[in-house]
């Protein structure tokens, strides 16, 4: 048991790392990550689950997703700009073939995402 604890924070900060890369590359997701270090954090270490879900700038997000509370009509239209201007620069950044096929496919993927999740007030 203690092995799988140990393998699960792990994959908890591998997780977390990926997300914190996510939220700088637009190509990458932020929020599954994180989610998923959520999830890990809460099967190993109850220590490190708590201080990710208090966590000032991730730990709405947990909740809301935990809750299935949603999360805020603001949020939702920044969330899809900020995509949709992040892949734009790299499409132009990268100039290629395969950026002009991908990265519209990934942007359409998480908006449709986006706008599937619940709409809260506020």
């Amino acid at each position: 048991m203690r092995i799988k604890k140990q393998l699960l924070t792990i994959a908890g900060f591998t997780c977390l790392g990926l997300g914190g890369v996510g939220a700088a590359l637009p190509v990458m997701p932020t929020t599954p990550f994180i989610l998923l270090a959520a999830l890990c954090f809460s099967c190993s270490n109850e220590n490190l689950y708590d201080r990710l879900r208090k966590n000032r700038v991730f730990g709405p997000f947990i909740e809301n997703y935990r809750t299935k509370q949603g999360i805020s009509i603001l949020h939702k239209a920044a969330s899809i700009a900020f995509v949709w201007v992040g892949l734009s620069i790299s499409m132009i950044m990268v100039h290629a073939t395969w950026a002009y096929v991908l990265l519209p496919c990934v942007g359409a993927g998480v908006t449709i995402h986006l706008l599937m999740i619940k709409t809260r007030g506020k």
